[in-house]
C-alpha cells in the first residue's frame, strides 16, 4: 500500500481534526477494501445512532493521538 500519512503534524487544531477523520476513513477503506460493499452498508449504519457515534468516539481517539503528536499546539501560540 502506498504511504499516505507521511507525518501527524499538523499547522492547527483544524488541520489535526481533519487529518483524524482522514484516519477514521481511511482504517474503515483498509478493513472493508470492496468499495460496492462499503456503498450498500451506508445506508445502515447512517440511521443507526450506535454506530455513529461509535464512529465519533474512533475520530476522537485519533485526534487525541494527533493533538499529542503536535504537543496539543502549545508551541504554536
Amino acid at each position: 500500500m502506498t504511504t499516505w500519512l507521511p507525518t501527524l503534524k499538523t499547522a492547527t487544531p483544524q488541520e489535526g481534526y481533519d487529518l483524524a477523520v482522514k484516519m477514521a476513513r481511511v482504517a474503515i477503506k483498509m478493513t472493508q477494501p470492496d468499495a460496492e460493499m462499503r456503498e450498500r452498508l451506508r445506508p445502515i449504519y447512517a440511521e443507526n445512532a450506535d454506530a455513529l457515534i461509535a464512529s465519533s468516539q474512533v475520530v476522537a481517539t485519533h485526534f487525541a493521538t494527533v493533538a499529542a503528536a503536535n504537543g496539543y499546539w502549545r508551541s504554536n501560540r
